[in-house]
């Protein structure tokens, strides 16, 4: 129908939050703008990470090459990347991608003087920046000091006599250009499950049938009532897509026992974050970026270079 709207307001509701952690539901929308989403999150969401290291004394075991792999892959803290110049557009050090704007300088200067192996970790490292550091994986927590995530990620260790001098420069980067950049660990997102049962053909089975039935699925989906001997959902989440008990109802003579679909435009998220920043804020971040490549589409001037660019959805973006 001509001059119809199929714009769509999607709603996000949140499960559970942790700073390295999230859980959510996206609905109202589907799978193309749900997979952008999640593609986003993890490989164009900037985060600042160790980019150049110039070794001033190294007498470790390990070689130059080899620490400053290392070193850009401790995640570092990133809640100011959104804000800071990508080195190449930077204008205020010509591109070279050392001043304020655009990157931040460490500093690691570790000797080992006893006989006791030093371990030499991202707590060594220190920042010009005080806002851009090595994310804490204690959580603050005095307790955990002695342990290993308190210790912070060990880059190197040192005998008696070993030295390790260097200077890092740490810039703004995207995990498709790097995977160190990446901000998430993992991102995923599932339909979310609608299951119907057919009470008939349940009541028709017995006891022994229906424990079989639910026994059959390889996660804790169903669950039987002791008493009235009923089965009911108690987890259409951890349904995995995998047909087991349908398989099972046709084995068993009962067809159309469970009928389960998916939602076609509800999605639930999982978000884990590398720490580089909140995952809440890794969620904002991605829709900001989401909606910032959708303007650029829509507000394109050169039509040419965006169809080239975006083909039909730029054309259909301008209304053409």
């Amino acid at each position: 129908m001509e001059g119809a709207s199929y714009a769509r307001m999607p709603r996000v509701k949140i499960r559970e939050l942790k700073d390295d952690y999230m859980k959510f539901e996206l609905r109202d929308t589907d799978a193309s703008v749900a997979n952008a989403l999640r593609r986003v999150m993890i490989s164009e969401v900037p985060t600042i990470a160790i980019d150049l290291v110039e070794i001033e004394v190294n007498s470790s075991v390990l070689n130059d090459e080899f620490i400053a792999h290392r070193l850009g892959l401790i995640p570092l803290t990133s809640e100011r990347a959104m804000a800071m110049r990508f080195s190449r557009d930077c204008d205020a050090c010509d591109g070279d991608g050392q001043c304020e704007y655009c990157s931040v300088e460490f500093h690691l200067r570790v000797k080992c003087m006893t006989d006791q192996t030093l371990d030499v970790t991202s707590k060594d490292l220190y920042s010009s920046d005080h806002t851009v550091v090595p994310v804490d994986f204690s959580g603050g927590d005095p307790s955990s000091v002695e342990s290993a995530d308190g210790r912070g990620i060990i880059i190197v260790k040192l005998r008696r006599g070993q030295e390790l001098r260097l200077r890092a420069i740490a810039r703004k980067g995207i995990g498709k250009d790097h995977a160190k950049w990446s901000p998430a660990a993992t991102v995923t997102f599932m339909y979310e499950p609608e299951i119907h049962i057919n009470e008939d053909l349940m009541e028709s089975l017995s006891l022994e049938e229906k424990k079989e039935w639910i026994d059959s699925s390889p996660t804790r989906v169903f669950d039987i009532d002791p008493v009235t001997q009923q089965v009911s959902v108690v987890d259409a989440e951890a349904y995995s897509y995998d047909d087991e008990v349908i398989k099972k109802a046709e084995a068993m003579g009962k067809p159309g026992l469970v009928e389960i679909t998916a939602k076609q435009d509800s999605f639930i998220f999982t978000v884990e974050s590398t720490g580089a920043v909140k995952a809440s804020q890794l969620l904002l971040n991605a829709i900001e970026i989401v909606k910032q490549k959708l303007d650029a589409v829509r507000l394109s001037e050169d039509t040419v270079e965006a169809d080239d660019q975006f083909g039909e959805l730029g054309a259909h973006m301008r209304g053409g």
